[in-house]
């Protein structure tokens, strides 16, 4: 599988105005247990220099973390070994939470050979986490399309795709967002990877989005995010301007989500990747358990 080893990101533009939640009834009702537990993976942008300089030592740090899975962000030296990486996660206990791929390797030719791939491994969401036509007035009808239906081709293998929103996504095109079009245009059966911490960021409500669209947060982002008002704040989970529980709790109750995904893109204090994903774990845990 011909494939990049990293993901390129957009750069973090820090953005006043991000409204807090409202969680407290949420988050009591989750822990009484009233809302089922979702279990947790990192995606490994969040650690991508470790990965890149060792990615087997990598993987072993996620698993002694207490990550239940990993979301790829790009498979290194294992970038045509499909069936030696899933033998190595199963030795690590570590589950295929989804991958973040490039929509070029879902279309023509490459479909085959990516699907090929992703069923080796044991990986069942496919989601593009960026694509110039999602905010373009003409192009995202019919990227929507697509969408659908590679939906209609992945449903028969227990598989799904999906898209993941960075900022721009809540622009709006007339009365609407790129993100609400998106969502009316293609089924049910498209993931809506909300990115919790960019949706915070761009001013909107990740809780309100999860309600909107029940069922198709299968796998969600929880990226820290915190407002240069509150600059004092780490951008780490529980540390931030973000309330994770009212998310958490909303996910479980409407979502239908599967996987909840930690992504530490930015590393306060001077702290490595691994330190602050770390903490971000640790910080989560103390929310929803």
């Amino acid at each position: 599988m011909n494939q990049s080893n990293t993901i390129t990101r957009r750069s973090f533009l820090w953005m006043a105005g991000a409204l807090p939640f409202a969680s407290s009834v949420l988050a009591k009702r989750l822990r009484a247990g009233t809302a089922g537990r979702i279990p947790i993976a990192v995606q490994l942008y969040s650690v991508r220099g470790d990965c890149q300089k060792d990615f087997d030592a990598a993987l072993e740090q996620v698993a002694a973390m207490g990550f239940e899975g990993v979301e790829f962000a790009g498979y290194y030296t294992y970038a045509t070994r499909a069936a030696e990486l899933r033998k190595r996660l199963d030795a690590l206990k570590l589950k295929a939470a989804g991958t973040h791929i490039g929509l070029e390797m879902l279309q023509g030719a490459a479909l085959k050979s990516t699907l090929e791939f992703h069923q080796a491994l044991g990986c069942r969401f496919l989601i593009v986490p960026s694509n110039r036509a999602f905010t373009d007035s003409e192009k995202s009808k019919a990227l929507a399309e697509t969408f659908n239906e590679l939906a209609v081709t992945l449903k028969p293998l227990g598989m799904a795709c999906g898209y993941h929103n960075h900022m721009a996504e809540f622009r709006k095109d007339g009365e609407k967002t790129f993100w609400d079009l998106f969502a009316e245009r293609t089924s049910n059966d498209v993931i809506l990877q909300q990115d919790c911490g960019w949706t915070t960021a761009a001013g909107f409500d990740p809780v309100a989005y999860v309600k909107k669209y029940p069922g198709r947060t299968r796998t969600v982002h929880f990226k820290p995010f915190a407002r240069p008002a509150d600059a004092g704040r780490k951008a780490i989970l529980g540390q931030d301007s973000v309330d994770w529980g009212a998310i958490y709790a909303a996910c479980a109750a409407h979502g239908g989500t599967e996987w909840v995904v930690v992504e530490q893109e930015f590393y306060p204090d001077g702290k490595t990747p691994m330190e602050c994903t770390r903490e971000s774990l640790t910080g989560l845990r103390g929310i929803v358990t």
